[in-house]
C-alpha cells in the first residue's frame, strides 16, 4: 500500500512538472546546486557512515570508490546540475512538422516520459543525476539505491526535496524508498498504473531480474564487456597510452576497459611495453600467446572460462592476440560487447570496418572507451548508459527521458 501511496503521488507531481516552467524546472535545480554545497559536511558525514559500513560488510575497493563521496566529488555533482540548467529544455520542441494535402498542419511535439523508477546499486551521485535530468524534463521518479548508500541518499534526497518545495514544485517528484527490503522491488516492478519506465543501473543480475518480473518497459544498459583492438597499422606509443586511459583511470566505471585485444603482428612490440606501464597498476589475464609476450608483467596469470566474459570493475585486465580484425570482431560478439569499444589503428578501411561490425552503443576510433558518458558527450549528467536497441542507446540524457505526441491543427477539418 505505501507503494501504491508513492506512486499515485508521482503520478500527480508528474502532471504538476509536465507544465511547469523551463524557468520554474531551472530554478528548482539551481536551489538543489547550491544545497548540495551548503549541506557538503552532513552529506559528508552520511556518505562516511555508509563507507564505514561496506568496510565492515567486505564491499570490494572497487565498489567502495563507487560509494565514496568527498569535497571534490560533491563540487562535481553540484556542477553537473549547474550544467543541466544551461542546457535546452526538449520539452515542447517540435521533432518534424509538415502540412498535409488535407490543410492539416501535423507535428510530433516532445513530452515528458510520466513516471520513471529508478534502481540502481553503490553510486550515491545517481541519486542527483536522475533528480536533475527527471526535473529538467518535467518527469516524477521514483528512486531505489542500493543498502550501501543508504545514508548517503538519505541527505541527498533531504536535499532535493527542500529545493523543490523552495521552487514550488512537488516534494513528490523525487521519491526514495528508504526500506532495504527486496520485496519491495518487485512491487515497484508492477506498478504499471502509475510507473512509465524502469531504469536499473548496477549489474548483470538487476538488469535480468527487472527485464524478467517487470510488467513496466525496462531500459536495459549499464553492462557490457569493453574492449579495445589494436591494429597492425596503430601508432603503439599512442596506443599505451589510451590503453592505460581506458583501463587505470577509473577502474569501477562501466566504460572501463575489460578486454585488450592485439593483432599478431604487432604484438611481440607492444604487449611488453604495455606491460612495462601497467606495472604496478594492473593485473592481466592472458591466454597462452599473449602470456607469452608478457613476461614482464608483475601480476601475470592464465585465462580460465569466463574470464573473458567478465566485467572486471578493478585494476584486472584480459589480454588476447588476435590474428586479425575478423577475429577480433568475432572474439568481440561471443563475449557481450554492448557497451564501448574502440579501434586503435590508422587504417581508414579498418576503422570503417570496426564501426559498422560492431554492435555496441558506443564505438570509438582512437580515443578510449571512458568517453562514454553523459558530460562528456555534452549531454549533462546521465540517467543510464542504454545498451539496447529500441528508444534509446548509449547515455541517456535529456531527450531521451522524453517522448512525443502527435498535435494536428486546422481550420475545423473534418475527415472526408
Amino acid at each position: 500500500m505505501e507503494l501504491i501511496n508513492m506512486g499515485k503521488a508521482a503520478k500527480d507531481a508528474a502532471f504538476t512538472l509536465a507544465t511547469a516552467s523551463t524557468a520554474q524546472k531551472n530554478q528548482a535545480l539551481a536551489i538543489i546546486a547550491d544545497e548540495l554545497e551548503a549541506n557538503a559536511a552532513t552529506i559528508l558525514v552520511a556518505n562516511e557512515k555508509d563507507l564505514e559500513l561496506g568496510r565492515q560488510a567486505g564491499l570490494t575497493e572497487s565498489l567502495l570508490d563507487r560509494l565514496m563521496l568527498n569535497q571534490a566529488r560533491l563540487a562535481g555533482i553540484a556542477n553537473d546540475v549547474r550544467n543541466v540548467i544551461s542546457l535546452n529544455d526538449p520539452v515542447g520542441s517540435e521533432i518534424d512538422s509538415k502540412i498535409l494535402e488535407n490543410g492539416m498542419s501535423l507535428a510530433r511535439r516532445r513530452v515528458p516520459l510520466g513516471v520513471v523508477g529508478v534502481i540502481y546499486e553503490a553510486r550515491p551521485n545517481v541519486t542527483i543525476d536522475i533528480a536533475a535530468l527527471c526535473l529538467k524534463t518535467g518527469n516524477a521518479s521514483i528512486l531505489r539505491g542500493g543498502k550501501e548508500t543508504f545514508f548517503s541518499n538519505m541527505e541527498l534526497v533531504k536535499v532535493i526535496q527542500v529545493a523543490l518545495a523552495k521552487a514550488g514544485l512537488p516534494a513528490a517528484s523525487v521519491q526514495y524508498i528508504e526500506k532495504p527490503d527486496r520485496e519491495l522491488v518487485s512491487q515497484l516492478l508492477k506498478l504499471d498504473d502509475y510507473v512509465d519506465m524502469i531504469i536499473p543501473r548496477g549489474g548483470a543480475g538487476l538488469h535480468k531480474m527487472c527485464k524478467e518480473n517487470s510488467t513496466i518497459p525496462v531500459i536495459i544498459g549499464g553492462f557490457g564487456i569493453s574492449h579495445i583492438f589494436v591494429d597492425e597499422s596503430a601508432d603503439l606509443a599512442k596506443s599505451v597510452d589510451v590503453v592505460e586511459n581506458a583501463k587505470a583511470q577509473r577502474p569501477s566505471a562501466c566504460n572501463s576497459l575489460d578486454t585488450l585485444l592485439v593483432h599478431e603482428q604487432i604484438a611481440a612490440e607492444f604487449l611488453p611495453m604495455l606491460a612495462e606501464r601497467l606495472n604496478d597498476k594492473v593485473a592481466l589475464v592472458a591466454e597462452p600467446k599473449a602470456k607469452a609476450l608478457l613476461g614482464n608483467a608483475k601480476e601475470l596469470r592464465d585465462v580460465v572460462d569466463g574470464d573473458f566474459d567478465t566485467e572486471w570493475l578493478s585494476y584486472t585486465l584480459g589480454v588476447k592476440v588476435v590474428t586479425d580484425i575478423a577475429e577480433a570482431i568475432d572474439h568481440m560478439r561471443v563475449h557481450n560487447a554492448s557497451h564501448s569499444d574502440a579501434i586503435m589503428t590508422n587504417s581508414l578501411e579498418n576503422s570503417e570496418r570496426f564501426i559498422n561490425s560492431v554492435g555496441s552503443a558506443a564505438v570509438y576510433v582512437n580515443a578510449s572507451t571512458r568517453f562514454t558518458d553523459g558530460a562528456q558527450f555534452g549531454l549533462g549528467a546521465e540517467v543510464a548508459v542504454s545498451t539496447q536497441k529500441l528508444h534509446a542507446r548509449g547515455p541517456m540524457g535529456l531527450e531521451e527521458l522524453t517522448s512525443y505526441k502527435w498535435v494536428g491543427k486546422a481550420n475545423y477539418l473534418a475527415r472526408s
